[in-house]
């Protein structure tokens, strides 16, 4: 069984930056695609980027340029670098492994 667990979430003033971790027990993440999720009160959740098992990655369109997902295996440990941070990224973020695997969240607040 895999077990997902996310951190690094927050309270961050606009135009701030957090970085989420993602780690997992019961198995290592370098096999799998690994995604960052996020849904804000009343919306569906949406990706919000997505690494590969090769490193490529994906993004919504609304954090290109300002988040980053890397993955380090060595740490069985995937990240979000979230930079320029903006009121409307208020949510909680899921970390998936596969999109089978997920974590149960942490919330990211960008508030002044």
């Amino acid at each position: 069984q895999v077990q997902v667990e996310e951190s690094g979430g927050g309270l961050v003033q606009p135009g701030g930056s957090l970085r989420l971790s993602c780690t997992a027990s019961g198995s290592s993440l370098s096999i799998y695609r690994m995604g960052w999720f996020r849904q804000a009160p009343g919306k569906q959740r949406e990706l919000v980027a997505g690494i590969g098992a090769a490193g490529n990655t994906n993004y919504a369109d609304s954090v290109k340029g300002r988040f980053t997902i890397s993955r380090d295996n060595a740490k069985n440990t995937v990240y979000l670098q979230m930079t320029n941070l903006k009121a409307e990224d208020t949510a909680v973020y899921y970390c998936s492994a596969a999109f089978r695997y997920w974590g149960q969240g942490t919330q990211v607040t960008v508030s002044s």
